[in-house]
């Protein structure tokens, strides 16, 4: 009897056909063979670090010159004393509107005292009031050099363009060891990365270390490393007059809070944690700290975004606590404390994800 089976096919199953029918040619079975050693080797974690490093290169450019390289005023806000429609204020405030090609945010005070107080609150970056025929703009540097700056220089062009005779003055000036008021943020830029880059050599050096004793040692660094970044700032180079103590726990606070953000995405992501904290920490949260451009200069989502991101929260609390002393706020206080909880948190829970600690020793076997 005839047998009907193809003669290419399995014994009682239907032919192969088309391409998976094919026997594999050497070519085929020779890549196959070299891409599953590739992905065993060292060379795949290499390459994908390859492009992600280049692909960071060109953010991490991206976002700060996004941020920085022109920076634009929207609404810078501003305390009125008296009434807004005083002749010379209305004049000067249009012309102003007109030269920023922005609108100065007015809140009307009856007091110059009341309007002071706004400013050291930092509710207003500036104070406009009449002055005769003329107008008095007081600046405060400390609120943000480059939003005094731009409002000084704008001012004096508009006055001379409408005829208005108009006084300028700095009433809180920045300390003459920082000029253009960039030492708090290189300062806040410090414990932010210093803080992560421990928490890296920690998953290193010290692998074994168990959770809580991982949690202890961050902190343990991070109170340090604070102490040193202040006492070198303050001591040594005499850049910055810091109301010491709270400085430096400040500073103690970023880092810990910037060392256990890099260990709660180790413990979820493994090696690849850096690229996450990398992202939230310098990509997103040092341009948008307001510490080297003032928030109302910024694009609006990122003044916004970056006031509850660590950086922020680092660069507002040591602002405020070297040039506003005793106008400290709670919230970039609850913004770092909020942080280092959620990361301490969602590290604790996953704690036995985290590549490290150290292995439970095996008892030896009873003797039968």
């Amino acid at each position: 009897m005839a047998d009907h089976r193809g003669a290419s096919g399995p014994p009682g199953g239907p032919a192969p056909h088309g391409v998976h029918g094919r026997p594999r040619t050497g070519a085929q079975r020779w890549a196959a063979v070299a891409w599953a050693a590739f992905k065993k080797s060292p060379y795949l974690p290499a390459v994908v670090l390859i492009f992600i490093v280049a692909a960071a290169a060109g953010l991490f450019a991206g976002s700060y010159t996004y941020a920085m390289a022109n920076p634009t005023p929207r609404s810078v806000p501003t305390a009125v004393v008296g009434s807004p429609d005083t002749p010379p204020v209305k004049a000067f405030t249009q012309g102003m509107e007109k030269a920023l090609n922005a609108s100065l945010r007015l809140t009307g005070y009856r007091t110059y005292g009341q309007a002071r107080r706004a400013v050291d609150e930092q509710q207003e970056f500036a104070i406009l009031r009449a002055r005769g025929r003329g107008v008095e703009l007081d600046v405060s540097g400390a609120s943000g050099a480059t939003v005094a700056q731009l409002l000084a220089q704008s001012g004096a062009k508009v006055g001379k363009a409408i005829g208005v005779d108009v006084r300028i003055r700095d009433i809180k000036p920045l300390q003459k060891g920082d000029p253009r008021g960039l030492a708090l943020f290189y300062v806040s830029l410090a414990a932010v990365i210093i803080g992560f880059v421990g928490a890296i050599q920690l998953s290193v050096h010290a692998r074994g270390l168990d959770p809580a004793e991982r949690i202890a040692c961050t902190a343990v660094y991070a109170l340090l490393g604070g102490f040193c970044i202040a006492a070198v700032v303050d001591w040594w180079l005499g850049a910055l007059r810091l109301p010491f103590v709270e400085s430096w726990l400040i500073l103690a606070l970023t880092m810990f809070t910037s060392g256990m953000v890099f260990t709660m995405f180790n413990a979820l992501m493994g090696r690849w944690a850096m690229i996450p904290t990398w992202g939230l920490m310098v990509l997103l949260g040092n341009p948008s700290s307001g510490g080297a451009v003032s928030w109302p200069l910024l694009p609006s989502a990122l003044g916004l975004i970056g006031r509850w991101l660590p950086p922020g929260g680092s660069v507002n609390a040591q602002h405020t606590a070297v040039y506003f002393g005793g106008h400290q706020h709670a919230f970039p206080f609850l913004v770092l404390a909020g942080w280092s909880v959620l990361s301490c948190t969602v590290f604790w829970i996953w704690r036995h994800r985290h590549p490290g600690g150290r292995e439970e020793a095996v008892a030896p076997a009873a003797d039968g």
